[in-house]
Order: structure tokens, then sequence, then C-alpha cells
């Protein structure tokens, strides 16, 4: 018979497993201990043994409790009287190792914007090549249903991902480019036919570009996703193990108006996601043959103001640039250039993305 400390408590609970995590509780942290752990406690009265579930039913939570219980009985050498909770692990308090969804990834940035054609794949491809330039390893998914473009800005259209046996199962290997592990659901589609998904049809779709593929350790994975602030947001802002958003906005009115609702997506009460920073795209063009001019064509520091008014950080200006446009269409973003001021304004946006994420450049 052990005495009921908290070593003792521990060791016979290193037998029980997390069936979907494929681990045992302690090593996986799920498990706290309160009461009286010292001392001649023969029974485990007034302890209380908690234990988090990934499994939410209360089937899977009755399971566990059990099994618990039965471990306890067994590694103390006695009937045990005391009380045993198993609460479900909640979103914000998944580690690594408990994550079902990106297990490997440490952190998942979602590139939103309220409004279409501000240039949110632009950002969100050039974004992904500078992490990766600072030696960063990177995946990127372009989760725009209805008009996935990544393939083109990296000049992998015509690719066709291949099935990778993985651990007794097949998974989807994603395709490398510029350092980079791109999945998109353009990969699977006719390139001149229309994708025309209901909304549920296109969450179960895109939801597979994260479970079934092998995207194995990665340190950053950014997700392009559709414009809008609609059922899929929901959907997979729900089911990946988000770090964080970056909202993507041109400087007028109008672009502003959505911009703001994106934010707000992301701050309900159910999403809790943070917002990493807003970016300013589009923001002014300089004429080739006068350099020393610069005319804001779409509005002047709105992005920049909204940030202030929403106390969200701004992470910078982009310019209006032909280059910017001639390299995502010729599938090179503009940040692999070694000059410019392109790539030099994508390098300034990370440098402060990775600011907030608490990450030297």
């Amino acid at each position: 018979m052990s005495n009921w400390t908290k070593d003792a408590v521990l060791e016979s609970l290193k037998g029980v497993v997390e069936p979907e995590l494929g681990k045992d509780i302690v090593s996986l942290e799920l498990v706290e201990l309160s009461g009286p752990l010292e001392g001649q406690n023969a029974t485990g009265q007034g302890v209380t043994v908690q234990v988090k579930s990934s499994n939410p039913a209360m089937h899977a939570r009755k399971r566990m409790q059990e099994a618990v219980e039965f471990a306890l009985e067994r590694g103390m050498g006695t009937p045990v009287e005391c009380e045993v909770e198993v609460i479900p692990l909640q979103k914000e308090e998944r580690t690594l190792e408990t994550r079902k969804v990106l297990p490997g990834v440490q952190h998942v940035i979602a590139v939103a914007s309220g409004k279409g054609g501000v240039g949110k794949s632009t950002v969100s491809s050039n974004v992904a090549v500078a992490l990766a330039q600072l030696g960063y390893r990177v995946g990127l998914v372009d989760a725009d249903i209805h008009g996935p473009s990544v393939p083109t800005m990296f000049d992998v259209a015509g690719a066709k991902p291949q099935p990778v046996e993985v651990e007794g199962g097949t998974k989807i290997l994603p395709i490398e480019q510029y350092g980079v592990k791109v999945l998109s659901i353009g990969f699977f589609a006719d390139p001149d036919q229309a994708i025309v998904w209901r909304g549920p049809m296109a969450s179960r779709a895109l939801n597979q570009l994260f479970t079934d593929a092998d995207w194995g350790e990665l340190d950053f994975m950014v997700v392009d996703l559709p414009p809008g602030t609609g059922d899929i947001h929901l959907s997979l802002v729900q089911q990946i193990p988000l770090s964080g958003a970056v909202i993507v906005s041109t400087p007028q009115d109008v672009a502003l108006a959505d911009a703001r609702k994106g934010v707000g997506m992301f701050r309900l009460e159910d999403l809790k996601v943070p917002v990493l920073g807003l970016i300013e795209n589009m923001a002014y063009f300089v004429p080739p043959d006068l350099p020393e001019k610069k005319y804001h064509i779409f509005g002047r520091d709105g992005v920049k103001r909204l940030a202030d008014s929403l106390n969200a950080p701004f992470l910078g200006e982009l310019p209006l640039l032909q280059t910017i446009r001639e390299a995502g269409d010729a599938g090179r973003p503009a940040v692999l250039q070694t000059s410019g001021e392109a790539a030099a304004a994508f390098r300034a946006v990370v440098a402060k993305l990775l600011q907030q994420l608490g990450k030297d450049v």
C-alpha cells in the first residue's frame, strides 16, 4: 500500500493512455491533483484527481474516468476514495503534443481580408517565402476556395500532389517551391472550371488540406483565407489551431469597412483569435519616371488609422508596384528579389509580424 503522495499518484497513472493522442496522460501533462497528498492518507479520501480529455464526448470522458480509477486502485494497492474528474481539454490549452490537427506546426497564421481584390494572396505568398528565406520551415495553404491563385504565384499551376505512406496510412504530399510546402484546392480542380461548392462541402474539402496532408514539422503555416466572413471562415477557424490572424486591406473606406468586420470576426467570443496586425496594401504609387513622387491613389494611412482605432498592431504598408504584379504573374514572389522596394517592404512587414510572435528576425 502506497502513501498518497503526488509522485505515487502520478506514477500510478503513467499507464493510462489518452486514446486519441497515443501518449500517457502524465507525460502529456493532463493531470492535476489537489487535496491531502502527504502523510498516512491510505485511501485518497479528500483528494481530487482532475484529468483533461481531448475528446469532449460524455462516453469518452466516462471511459477515461474508469481507466483512471482502475489505475489508481492497482497502483496504490487499495480501493480508493478519491474523486476523479474528467473535463474537456479547451482549445487554448492545447500544446503541440495534444493537438489532433497540425500537431507538428508551431504557429498557424491566417491571412484574411473582408473584401476581395486587396492583394491577400500576394501578401500570403510573399510572407511565406520571406519566412523561408529567414531559415524557418514554412507551409502555405491556399484556402481561397473560389479563386485559388497560389499555384500561379508559385509557378506550380500544373503540379499534382502525390500520395505518400505515413504510419500505415496514405497522406497527400505538399508541393515544395522556394523553400515553402504548398497545398491548394486549385491542385485538385480543372483550372478552366469554376469551383461551385456549397459551404459544408467546401469546408470538408479544405479541412482535408490540413488533416490529410503530410506537413511534417513546420515553424510556420500561412493560411490564405477566402475574402469575407462566411461559414467557411468560421469552420476553418474553429478547426485549425491558429496562433493569430493578419488582416490585409487597401486604404480606401469601402475596403476598410470590410477589414473592420474581419477583425470583428476573429475577436468573436466563440473564436478569440489574436489579431497579429493589419497590413495596408497598395498604399501608394511611385511612377518609374518620377521616383521622387509618391501618389496615394486609394487614400492615405487608412489602415493605420483603423488599426489604431481597433487597438491592433499595424504591420506596415506595401506599395502599388508593377514589379509585384509581374512577379506574381510570373510565379516568382517579389520577395525573391535580392533588392528593390517591393522585397524590402515585404521583409519589413514580416519583421514586425515576427515581433508580434516573439520570434527573432
